[in-house]
Parts: C-alpha cells; structure tokens; sequence
C-alpha cells in the first residue's frame, strides 16, 4: 500500500501543473456580422442566378446565426433548413454534404438533434486556416445545389474571406 503514496504524489503535482496551463479568458477566431451578411447575399445572389428561390443562413463558428437571409419567393421553412445544414457543418467541420457521405451509419440519430440535420447545402467558411463559420443553405431543388450556391457565395468574397484573419 507504501508503495502507491509516491506515485499518487507525482501524480498530483502533475494534475495541478496542467490546471495552471488552462486559460482563464478564451479569444478565438470567427466571423464577423459583416462578413456574413455579404456572404449570406451572395449566396442568395448566386441561387437567384439559377432561378432558384434559397435562404442562406451563415453561422459562427460556435453554431450562433451571424446572418440570415430568405429570397422573396422562397418558402419560410428554408431558413430553418439553412440554419440546421450550417449547425451541422460546425458540428462536423466538415461540408454537410462529405459528412453525410461518410457518416450515414449515425444520420437518422443526428437528425433527431435540435438545430441540426444531416443535409447536403452547408458549406465551411476558412480563413487563414481558421474554421471561422458555415453557411448554409436551403431551396434550390437538391442539396448539390444548394451547396453550389454557398461556394459561389464564398468564392465572390474569397480574397476578402482569406484576408479577414491578422
């Protein structure tokens, strides 16, 4: 029994070194109310381009909605699937859409979690090799498509996007 007193010692010493590591005051990197309603835009600009009728709900990179936008004709349901496709992909760090590729064994499991659904139609926002949001969207007719529409969105701001990080 002697014998475990110097190694629950070490132990302890070591436990109390790593507490004194841990940061009192996190700061990270996310995106902007600005940057995210030029890009929620740009994406309804780029659906409304293929006659599509979309929502865009751009995210931070916690899952909090920074901008959402429902073109005139799109159904009022689209903005909540928007927003789910966006949760989705923080939650995975990943597009919607490889996610759902990859991990079909636990979709219907997922897609019983509030505010998330395993859709194709969210996309990741990088910049400076920082997860600073995801954009999702919802309306045009499939999931390939809405995911086009949030890449051409990001792509018509992606000098400003890979710049927006010190």
């Amino acid at each position: 029994m002697y014998r475990f007193i110097p190694a629950l010692g070490a132990l302890s010493l070591l436990l109390a070194t790593q507490s004194g590591l841990a940061a009192d005051v996190v700061s990270d990197k996310s995106i902007g109310m600005d940057l995210a309603r030029d890009i929620a835009n740009e994406t309804i600009m780029a659906c409304r381009a293929e006659g599509y009728h979309a929502s865009a709900v751009v995210v931070d990179r916690h899952g909090l909605v920074r901008a959402a936008l429902r073109d005139d004709a799109a159904a009022r349901f689209t903005l909540e699937i928007a927003e789910r496709k966006a949760n989705m992909t923080v939650m995975a760090w990943s597009d919607s859409g490889v996610f759902r590729q990859a991990r079909e064994d636990i979709r219907p499991e997922l897609n019983h979690i509030d505010g998330l659904i395993v859709m194709e139609g969210g996309i990741r926002i990088v910049a400076g090799g920082y997860n600073i949001g995801a954009v999702g969207v919802s309306g045009a007719p499939g999931g390939d498509k809405d995911a086009e529409c949030a890449l051409k969105g990001i792509e018509a701001l992606a000098e400003r996007i890979e710049f927006a990080i010190d």
